[in-house]
């Protein structure tokens, strides 16, 4: 009974995992290729596929407190793309197919439903609970700081904020996030890269980046303790609420984007480089 039970729970996880991956993947797909500026709609480790256009000008230059080193990270590439035509149809369906067809209609109805403040909420939860990626890497990075800033943020946000749906680190103490993934560490720790690659339901990625991916959706602690339609169903509702609080930027840039594959891709290899730098 118990080697069922072991069985069974191993399968949940692995079912749970999967579905946060790709409905998590979807969700960045439109909103992990630049990080939003403070005075973007939300404030989230990223913008997505349509807003790199305009990204790809404003985060040219390094943020505030930020320095980029001339010379790249070893093995970067900004432009190491050999399956850009698988790439490109990749990007077609995401965009034409997953979020024309699915994702931006469900985002358009709970943008009219639900109150802005509201959104913003949900996001914050959400992004609290994102704490464990936080804190693993970047004491994988020797970042101590970064990571007990972190703890902080999640103690007081938790608590004060009610379980996260207000900032009131940032807002009240001006505690800011500090935000690193596996990819960046791997990438501090010598790894190139390697190709550029868009999957359906995935972010732009490399294939570095793609195995973080991995390790990062592994570290989303509530996927663990709640069945797999349960995780299902608050990845999707984290996905739509993103979405959600971007779709006037979104719009904006795609109508000024010729090529958009082209920004994204660029746009987001640069970002990415420069992140690893910090």
């Amino acid at each position: 009974m118990k080697k069922r039970s072991w069985a069974r729970a191993l399968q949940n996880n692995v079912a749970t995992l999967i579905a946060a991956m790709a409905l998590l993947g979807l969700e960045a797909s439109y909103v992990d290729a630049f990080e939003i500026e403070e005075s973007s709609p939300v404030v989230t480790r990223s913008v997505g596929l349509e807003a790199l256009a305009a990204s790809s000008v404003v985060d040219a230059e390094p943020r505030q407190g930020t320095e980029v080193a001339e010379s790249s990270v070893p093995g970067d590439d900004f432009e190491y793309d050999p399956f850009e035509g698988f790439n490109e149809k990749m990007f077609w369906f995401n965009r034409e197919v997953l979020d024309r067809f699915l994702l931006k209609p469900v985002a358009t109805a709970w943008d009219f439903v639900l109150p802005n403040p509201v959104q913003r909420g949900i996001y914050n939860i959400f992004d609290n609970l994102a704490v464990v990626r936080r804190v693993v890497n970047n004491t994988l990075q020797l970042k101590l700081t970064g990571a007990a800033t972190e703890v902080a943020r999640f103690t007081i946000n938790s608590t004060v904020g009610l379980v996260g749906f207000f900032d009131v680190a940032r807002d009240a103490f001006g505690i800011q996030q500090k935000d690193e993934d596996t990819g960046q560490t791997f990438g501090v720790w010598g790894i190139g890269p390697g190709p550029y690659l868009v999957l359906p339901f995935l972010p732009p990625l490399t294939i570095r980046d793609t195995i973080g991916y991995a390790f990062d959706t592994a570290m989303t602690p509530y996927i663990y303790f709640i069945p797999w339609y349960a995780n299902t169903g608050a990845t999707a509702t984290s996905t739509v609420n993103e979405r959600s609080l971007n779709l006037d930027r979104f719009e904006q840039v795609a109508e000024s984007t010729v090529d958009l594959y082209g920004a994204v891709r660029n746009a987001y290899l640069q970002r990415r480089a420069a992140a690893i730098r910090q």
